[in-house]
């Protein structure tokens, strides 16, 4: 996911209109927005979270026993979720003209994507 943000920051978007900053070339700037664009589509295949995390914390939950399947569905969902949050933050954050995601922007987008 780090490679992905790196290359967001490529572009500010404000009213649906791009500008590119004279340091990146336009060939650049779109595939940086396509990845952004195409990230959540694709089926993940490789988790960028551990299964035994997944296990500890459904044994937190109550469980007795987590199966190998159930762990790895847990944190394809968590990953998903962590994903749509990460992107509300990086829109948050390149509207604020910052190219860091603060604390905050994760906070606002969080509660935006799990709606409270």
């Amino acid at each position: 996911m780090n490679v992905y943000l790196i290359f967001f920051f490529e572009a500010n978007v404000f009213d649906g209109e791009l500008e590119s900053r004279e340091l990146f070339g336009k060939k650049s700037l779109n595939i940086a927005l396509n990845r952004k664009r195409s990230y959540g589509e694709s089926y993940m295949t490789d988790l960028e979270l551990a299964v035994a995390p997944m296990h500890r914390l459904c044994k937190k939950a109550g469980a007795d026993r987590v199966s190998e399947a159930a762990a790895k569905e847990l944190a394809e969902a968590l990953e998903e979720i962590g994903v749509k949050i990460a992107k509300e933050a990086l829109d948050f954050a390149m509207h604020a003209g910052r190219k860091t995601i603060k604390a905050e922007d994760i906070e606002i987008a969080a509660k935006k994507v799990m709606g409270k």
